[in-house]
């Protein structure tokens, strides 16, 4: 029968109850991300957090660098899928871009962890995003778009992936804002606030991008 003693020794020792360490490993990633910021985060205190080993993460990831690139991936592919659910509400090209833009805003404000990573300066060499059109080509999805608008002669002429960069600039450019809650000088924004703000700003791009049209 085992001690006093030899029981609490067990009771103290992390056991691995997860049936998907790797996912555990990533919740525990950005759990600790959000609250406490890129400073704390350690393969160690992640484990800590997961409730295994600090040898386990090793399992998966050679380093913290090699976490981060799995928490950017994954955030990359749930972004484009954002992006492609909202944009297949719309048929014109026009709407189908506005959706674009906004999901790519509502995805920052919903994964604010994952978008401080995809973006963050954590990186020796950006993380892969595979072929064109892969899962995680979400800026390819946004080419694709301004190219059908242009092939439908309703954008401006012009290089496509110069038009886009415009376009990504301002919804990156409003979601760190939002993100880094920069815009809250009247209180919280809200997702609801911020789907708004992005129709709002991202309707005031296509006016630039749309050709005009002769009575």
């Amino acid at each position: 029968m085992a001690t006093r003693g030899t029981r609490k020794k067990t009771a103290e020792k992390p056991h691995y109850h997860h049936g998907d360490l790797r996912r555990a490993l990533l919740d525990a990633s950005l759990a600790l991300i959000s609250e406490e910021g890129f400073g704390a985060l350690s393969l160690r205190e992640v484990a800590r957090r997961a409730g295994v080993t600090h040898a386990a993460p090793y399992r998966h990831f050679e380093h913290k660098e090699a976490l981060l690139v799995a928490v950017a991936e994954e955030g990359f592919r749930v972004m484009k899928a954002r992006m492609q659910e909202r944009m297949a509400r719309e048929t014109s090209p026009e709407g189908r871009l506005v959706e674009c833009g906004v999901a790519y805003v509502l995805f920052a404000m919903e994964h604010p962890a994952h978008f401080r990573v995809m973006f963050g300066p954590h990186f020796t060499q950006p993380p892969k995003l595979g072929p064109p059109g892969g899962d995680l080509d979400s800026f390819g999805l946004l080419v694709d778009s301004i190219t059908q608008g242009q092939r439908a002669g309703v954008f401006h002429e012009g290089e496509p992936l110069s038009l886009a960069l415009t376009c990504w600039s301002l919804v990156h450019g409003l979601s760190s804002l939002l993100v880094d809650r920069k815009l809250e000088m009247a209180g919280v924004i809200t997702v609801a606030q911020a789907e708004k703000l992005a129709l709002e700003q991202t309707r005031l791009l296509l006016r630039g991008l749309t050709r005009a049209t002769s009575n």
